[in-house]
């Protein structure tokens, strides 16, 4: 098939992927986006809208499309262990114009992303896609070869970048180097209906050394039983009935809905992985999101990281795309050197919630005496300002400071120039 040519191509359909695209449509740069499945509808995503992006969407002129989708809005996050509850996050003291934490289902998310993109005629997005492999050219990353049902097809490209997710075929097929941080846990996930009379806050219980996050989206909890690495095996040959014992232990006011689990194929695994790449580019090539820097799901703030790498990226290369350069190597490692401090100091973070809170009561199977610091969180509304900050904002927020330029041509820019 006729080779494509386009300014830059994007693999990887998921927040980082979509959002960069859209900022980069927006200022007239032209960009291709390719998405191996047929749409986005892929349950038990991460669907937690930080602040930190409502701001984004703010800065786009989007916020009042965008809150007009169906979404819940979480104003503070509540820790439960054992019998007693205590107020960890609240939100309201942010210096942000959306105050709360926003819970909309991803593909919606990713859907209203790519309405907002379509409208700019720079925005090409090929769904039912496959990234297989990169072109290069003189060792120069020049684009991708992907795979759709009408065959094998390269996208030549000034510019690709990987945002495939943690599984990243570009960053294994650029030869990165992956340093492994280690994870000792896994998730399940599965649905339990909800009730008018349930909070609609997200919860996070401890209860006899198991780990259970609830998840509000209307007419049912999206949730999250945190197990030990490897062990979904184990639970699945104590079977259904030990299962749901298990989970009426944990699931708190929700204990009594545990049945509606009817097999294990309601539940679904997630591996968790935490690493990132020694270096995040070649020449020609960037990895953003976690593609870069796989997260763990502690905190929930793996898409709020991806998403601000879009930012950040965005921000580097327009202007030098809008005059036909080619973003050089050390141009694209200041992208790198901006969000190593979030992401390294997030990633410590959490890894020390693995191995210092998780970890541990895996083995004791006992629930843990409450710490003296949720204690104080749960008495002070002033500090729980600062959880709230960490989780909404994160270290080192990123702004929009690319143009709009709908009126425009797309800028084009090609790998020979």
């Amino acid at each position: 098939m006729e080779p494509i040519s386009t300014t830059v191509a994007i693999a990887g359909g998921g927040p980082a992927g979509m959002l960069l695209g859209l900022l980069l449509a927006r200022a007239g740069i032209d960009v291709t986006v390719v998405e191996k499945h047929k749409d986005f509808f892929r349950d038990f995503r991460g669907d937690t809208i930080h602040p930190s992006t409502l701001e984004i969407m703010d800065e786009l002129g989007v916020l009042g499309r965008f809150l007009a989708r169906p979404h819940q809005e979480a104003h503070e996050i509540t820790a439960e262990i054992g019998k007693e509850s205590f107020k960890v996050a609240d939100f309201s003291r942010l210096p942000t114009r959306c105050k709360f934490l926003g819970l909309m289902p991803q593909w919606d998310f990713l859907d209203f992303i790519a309405s907002e993109a379509h409208a700019f005629p720079g925005f090409h997005l090929m769904m039912e896609t496959e990234m297989v492999d990169l072109l290069e050219q003189g060792g120069r990353v020049v684009g991708m070869r992907v795979r759709n049902a009408a065959g094998m097809r390269d996208i030549r490209a000034a510019l690709t970048v990987g945002a495939d997710g943690r599984a990243s075929r570009v960053r294994e097929r650029a030869r990165l180097e992956v340093m492994e941080l280690g994870a000792p846990f896994d998730a399940l996930w599965l649905k339990l209906p909800a009730t008018p009379e349930d909070p609609t806050g997200p919860v996070g219980r401890i209860q006899g050394g198991q780990f259970f996050v609830m998840l509000y989206r209307g007419d049912y909890w999206q949730c999250a039983l945190i197990i030990p690495k490897g062990g979904f095996s184990q639970l699945k040959a104590e079977g259904l009935s030990g299962f749901r014992s298990r989970l009426r232990a944990v699931a708190g006011f929700a204990r009594d809905r545990v049945d509606s689990i009817a097999s294990f194929d309601d539940v679904h695994l997630l591996t968790v992985k935490v690493d990132r790449l020694r270096r995040w580019a070649r020449r020609g090539l960037l990895c953003i999101g976690d593609a870069a820097h796989a997260m763990s799901p502690v905190g929930g703030v793996g898409i709020n990281l991806a998403i601000q790498d879009s930012v950040a990226t965005a921000n580097l290369v327009v202007p030098l795309l809008t005059k036909r350069r080619v973003p050089s190597l050390s141009q694209l490692d200041r992208i790198q050197r901006r969000r190593n401090l979030p992401t390294r100091a997030t990633q410590w973070v959490q890894v020390q919630v693995q191995n210092r809170v998780l970890a541990p009561n895996f083995k004791k199977q006992t629930t843990p005496r409450p710490p003296l610091v949720l204690k104080l969180l749960n008495r002070s509304s002033w500090l729980r300002q600062f959880p709230a900050r960490l989780v909404g904002l994160g270290l080192r927020r990123e702004h929009v400071r690319t143009p709009l330029r709908a009126a425009e041509p797309s800028a084009s820019a090609t790998a020979a120039e």
